[in-house]
């Protein structure tokens, strides 16, 4: 049984959709251009930053930023050479890796947070009210819960209500993941 013609109107949904995935990493990448990272450097930054001492097991970051280990390992070589991050040994378990936040990566991060912090609340917040941003999350996340039905990115792993997934960047409930940035004081 074949699936039946998309509307009109689910056409223009997805065709959207595809240029919001398209055109939103490129024009952060634009705007963090000056602090010398991409917007997934950043995201990676981040982790680090908001993660006990600065540093993270390669695994752990791969699935806090929902990034292949591939991927990953590409991303932290970059920095690495840039200085930012470095890798060390894991105390608890020889056979893994840890990804450190350097000094100079802590300051790449706090002096490009205010770009990415801007450059959000333009290119996607503003106009939205806070029911706005709620049907947002909703919606990003019932599409990310069907590209990962078996929940095996951090992304979709733990949820609370089905509702919210772990990359939700404050607590639900309560219970925090380990996707969750530390949330702000």
């Amino acid at each position: 049984m074949s699936a039946p013609a998309l509307t009109h109107g689910q056409r223009v949904a997805v065709a959207r959709l595809h240029a919001l995935l398209e055109l939103l990493p490129t024009a952060l990448d634009k705007e963090l251009a000056p602090a010398g990272i991409t917007s997934f450097e950043f995201t990676l930054l981040e982790a680090l930053h908001d993660a006990d001492d600065h540093r993270l097991r390669l695994s752990a970051l791969a699935s806090r930023t929902n990034a292949t280990l591939a991927r990953l390992s590409r991303v932290v070589n970059s920095l690495e050479r840039k200085g930012l991050v470095l890798r060390a040994a894991c105390e608890e378990d020889g056979r893994a890796t840890n990804a450190v936040l350097t000094d100079a990566g802590e300051s790449v991060f706090l002096e490009s947070s205010g770009l990415y912090a801007e450059a959000v609340h333009r290119m996607v917040l503003a106009g939205l009210d806070d029911e706005g941003v709620d049907q947002l999350a909703y919606l990003s996340y019932t599409i990310l819960s069907k590209l990962d039905p078996e929940r095996r990115l951090t992304i979709t792993a733990e949820t609370a209500e089905d509702v919210y997934c772990a990359a939700d960047p404050s607590e639900v409930d309560g219970s925090a993941s380990a996707a969750d940035p530390v949330p702000v004081s």
